[in-house]
């Protein structure tokens, strides 16, 4: 695209910000270099690179680009046979180390997300380990190459520094002795020109010889080699000569080692300054309070609430814009430093940027187009070199943007046909905006002209918009208003100034009726819009509260669903422990009961039976019921002997035998039973007398739930011992005269077990093997006295 359009879009200034945020030279210079890319492909491409950026950034922190550096005019002198210098050498040792440290940091994040885009550049990295080591073997982190690069060089030096200290000894002698230190200017060793010399006073310097090297600025000190020491430093000298030799055979070793890595070590920087340029856009996004927007080719964009990123966040009014659906072009109207240009500019940067690949300050959900130039004409132009007049530099704009412009592009006009005579202006606005439209391209101009409102009224495809201008206040709002014609706000403005009604109302005569009528128009729309926006602001408000209203029943159903939980869970673990204390309640009974079996010859009292019963019973979890009312406390406490009552526990029916003060001795059939008065309750009002008390007698009926025949099969002899003898009980007090026991075949042991207890039962009169029809060998049949 032109570089001065991309100047008028402050394009640039969004380059600087997003080099600014590049961690190396590579990236910075790609950054710098960055350009909106035409093809919907490659666009949708950089956004994905710089989402996979912005969520590794977001999830892991900055990525490690430290050390890394632009090496490749030094792969290039090395390329060609050329010594590096140990700093640049060690430039390529961190180079190297800092792309394995960013391919690391990529593939750690790889291993649990996806990031496709990246995770390829990572990939592409060399680690080139050994050609490091090579050069960290031999060059220490200042860039000093170190002793142990070579034997040689470890030789040459350690004879350096044993002659170094021989030298030292030797003036220190000289130093220290009585008839030298007169002649000194101060006591010390000190090096010129590679050689040891000292301090000498200057007239001593024909007494002392030696070579002169240097004097001081005041001419007082000679610096001079003692004649003892020549020979000794010209070793050094010698020895100093051998070690730059080895030096340089070292770094010609270490360049050549690189030159044979040349390629990938150029691969590496270039992939390294990808990486950084993708995480310089995330780090941008999150500067700018971005998002992702979403891209088309079909000449459609919606902005919503999108802010001119150069403007503070706490500034800028947020731009809700649609354009491609319904109208291809908006016509713009409202006063001056109303917020027009700045609205063309937020729509012309927002898509250059998205089409770099950059995220695009606005929420969720806009969508931009991508196009094949955007064309813009903003700002005032005119030039005194070129003899042009703002008319003259606006159309010399337009007549390039119309030869260059093509379906496929968005154009952007800033006060159309502005800088002559208005009927003019208003005729040639109508005729260039008529013509961009037809070629199809999208377009967003401004106009102070009213005979563009009534274009845009007319035309298909075509929408006012206007910046909202607040009247109490005479101050303009920046907010855009699609849909809605500017006003001229002229005799508001000039009447809340204090111009006399009689003067605005002159005026208002001047303007033409057809003017009056468009005003009118517009005025109602603005009362309308007013009225809506009123109205959708107390919808809004009413639909927050309903959501958070939602959201707290929400939230106290979610806590009575868990409370409802939790007492469901205390509820069952008390009724488990309760179920695991009635076994073992149940289990101590049986064994009570077969215990007694085994003592009396299995006849069991009756009253026995009821009180294991009873035990059986009591052992068992109860729902808790309501406390009785006190007038039925004082009921079944309102018993005396020989009313007829109902043991509540048992569910049998009994007489009053006798009264006691903490219970009642209770006669049910043929034993007595002391039960607790709040255990009893009271049946029907007549109870006999104390002179009309008889002794109760049980009185044998036929149940018709009792059973007929009893089920043993599975059961021990002595589990079916007990349960023969209950239910032969069941079956005398329901009058049965035969009953059933089904024991099966099997071994006859179970067979055996039960027909011996049926031998010796008082009850049972005789016992038989089942018929054929009656269950054969399977069957016991017992005849009941």
């Amino acid at each position: 695209m032109d570089k001065k359009l991309l100047e008028k879009l402050e394009y640039p200034k969004i380059l600087n910000k997003l080099e600014s945020h590049a961690a190396t030279s590579v990236g910075k210079a790609l950054a710098a270099a960055a350009l909106p890319s035409g093809d919907l492909e490659e666009v949708r491409h950089r956004l994905a690179g710089t989402d996979e950026a912005a969520a590794i950034d977001r999830m892991k922190g900055a990525a490690p680009f430290g050390g890394i550096t632009d090496i490749r005019a030094s792969l290039k002198r090395a390329a060609i046979g050329g010594t590096l210098s140990a700093f640049e050498l060690l430039g390529v040792a961190d180079t190297v180390q800092g792309g394995r440290r960013v391919r690391r940091f990529v593939e750690a994040y790889q291993e649990k997300h996806d990031a496709p885009i990246l995770g390829a550049l990572a990939e592409g990295i060399e680690e080139l380990r050994t050609l490091e080591d090579a050069i960290r073997r031999c060059i220490d982190e200042n860039g000093i190459v170190v002793d142990t690069a070579s034997d040689e060089l470890y030789k040459v030096r350690r004879e350096l520094r044993s002659g170094e200290a021989r030298v030292r000894e030797k003036l220190e002698s000289m130093v220290r002795s009585s008839s030298t230190q007169k002649m000194l200017q101060e006591a010390l060793i000190t090096v010129r020109n590679d050689r040891f010399v000292i301090p000498v006073k200057s007239e001593y310097r024909s007494a002392f010889g030696g070579i002169v090297h240097d004097q001081s600025s005041s001419g007082a000190t000679m610096f001079i080699e003692p004649e003892q020491v020549v020979q000794m430093n010209n070793k050094l000298r010698e020895l100093r000569i051998q070690e730059e030799r080895e030096i340089e055979k070292i770094l010609q070793r270490l360049s050549a080692a690189v030159a044979e890595h040349t390629d990938p070590l150029e691969s590496n920087v270039d992939l390294l300054g990808q990486l950084d340029f993708l995480f310089a856009k995330a780090r941008l996004a999150r500067e700018m309070k971005a998002s992702l927007p979403a891209m088309n080719g079909k000449g459609f964009l919606r902005i919503r609430r999108g802010r001119h990123p150069l403007i503070p966040v706490e500034h800028a009014v947020p731009l809700d814009i649609e354009l491609g659906g319904s109208y291809s072009a908006i016509i713009v109207t409202g006063p001056n430093t109303g917020g027009k240009t700045v609205s063309l500019k937020t729509v012309g940067l927002l898509s250059l940027m998205a089409m770099t690949g950059l995220f695009v300050p606005a929420e969720d959900g806009s969508e931009l187009c991508v196009f094949d130039a955007v064309f813009a004409d903003i700002g005032d132009e005119q030039s005194i070199e070129q003899n042009l007049s703002t008319f003259s530099s606006h159309m010399t704009n337009i007549i390039g943007i119309l030869k260059k412009m093509t379906p496929r592009s968005l154009v952007l006009l800033d006060e159309v046909g502005a800088g002559t005579d208005p009927a003019e202006g208003s005729a040639l606005a109508i005729a260039i905006l008529e013509h961009i439209r037809a070629m199809g391209c999208r377009l967003i101009a401004t106009t102070h002209y009213s005979e563009l409102k009534a274009y845009a009224y007319d035309k298909a495809g075509v929408i006012n918009a206007s910046m909202e201008f607040d009247v109490e206040t005479l101050r303009p709002t920046y907010r855009l208003l699609v849909g809605v014609p500017g006003r001229s706000n002229a005799f508001a403005i000039a009447e809340r100034l204090g111009l006399s009604r009689r003067v605005i109302e002159d005026a208002r005569v001047q303007v033409t009726e057809e003017d009056q009528r468009v005003e009118s128009m517009i005025a109602k729309l603005e009362e309308h819009r007013i009225a809506a926006e009123a109205e959708r602001r107390e919808a809004e408000r009413l639909r927050r509260e309903t959501e958070e209203l939602r959201r707290e029943l929400t939230e106290e159903k979610r806590k009575l669903h868990e409370q409802r939980d939790k007492w469901m869970a205390e509820a069952e673990r008390e009724a488990a422990d309760a179920v695991a204390k009635a076994r073992r309640e149940a289990d101590a009974i049986i064994a009570d009961l077969r215990k007694q079996a085994m003592e009396e010859g299995a006849s069991i009292k009756e009253h026995k039976l009821i009180e294991a019963k009873r035990r059986l019973e009591e052992t068992a979890p109860k729902p808790r019921k309501p406390s009785a009312s006190p007038s039925a406390s004082r009921a079944k406490a309102q018993v005396s002997p020989g009313d007829e009552v109902k043991v509540v526990s048992l569910g049998q029916r009994g007489h009053v035998v006798e009264r006691q003060a903490d219970g009642a001795v209770v006669q049910l059939g043929i034993i007595k039973m002391k039960v607790a008065l709040t255990d009893l309750e009271p049946v029907g009002a007549s109870a006999p007398s104390k002179q009309q008390r008889s002794v109760a007698t049980v009185k044998r009926t036929r149940d018709e739930n009792v059973r007929t025949e009893l089920d043993l099969r599975g059961s021990n002899v002595e589990e079916a011992i007990v349960e023969v003898d209950r239910f032969l009980d069941e079956a005398i007090m329901a009058n049965l005269s035969q009953v059933y026991i089904i024991h099966g075949k099997g071994t006859g042991v179970l067979r055996t077990g039960i027909q011996d207890f049926l031998r010796r039962h008082k009850h049972v009169r005789t016992f038989r093997i089942g018929a054929f029809n009656e269950g054969g060998h399977g069957v016991t049949v017992a005849e009941l006295k």
